[in-house]
């Protein structure tokens, strides 16, 4: 049995979650969220909506973020193994600018929470699906993001593990975000209430 830890990361706000697991003679059973649970671990997050990315080998997913009614994510991959990184955009943040990395995978059954003011983005290392558990729902107009290979942010992505950057499968839309020097042009139109 495996019993729910939470790992506060250096960046407040930002959690590494291991979720409740238990095994017998059947199979498992994983429980990756519990209002009770997270809030006597001193945590205050509800659930607005969960979708979930079905992904092959190589997609990459940039810094995503949601520029109005700002959105935190509980992420897991729940099927094959993903290199997940969350980054902190707030300006008054003494980790701005600040990334890290974290191998989610259906093995290890780690969780992120990533909380608002961060942009969030993940490599895929096999096909995957990955569960977004958001405490706010998503707003298609107020999408926005900064490109996942900005020499400001300087991320190391593990793209020896899909055969090198050439292997990299992104959308028209993740290719054409705006870079770090953009957002930071326009910060005062982003993180709107």
């Amino acid at each position: 049995m495996q019993k729910w830890s939470f790992e506060e990361l250096q960046m407040k706000g930002a959690y590494k979650i291991t979720p409740f697991y238990s095994d017998d003679l059947r199979g498992g059973f994983l429980k990756d969220y519990s209002k009770e649970v997270f809030e006597q671990n001193g945590i205050s997050y509800d659930l607005k909506e969960v979708f979930y990315t079905i992904s092959h080998k190589g997609v990459i997913r940039a810094m995503h973020f949601q520029r109005v009614k700002q959105q935190a994510k509980l992420v897991r991959c729940v099927r094959g193994k993903v290199f997940d990184v969350i980054i902190d955009l707030r300006k008054d943040s003494p980790t701005f600018m600040k990334w890290q990395g974290f191998y989610l995978s259906e093995e290890n059954m780690v969780e992120l929470l990533v909380p608002e003011g961060f942009g969030h983005g993940y490599l895929v290392l096999e096909e995957s699906i990955v569960s977004y558990k958001c405490a706010e729902k998503f707003y298609g107009e107020f999408d926005s993001g900064i490109r996942y290979d900005d020499p400001s942010l300087a991320i190391h992505w593990p793209y020896e593990e899909i055969g090198g950057k050439e292997n990299i499968i992104n959308s028209l839309k993740d290719d054409s975000l705006q870079s770090f020097e953009e957002f930071m042009k326009n910060y005062d139109k982003f993180w709107i209430e």
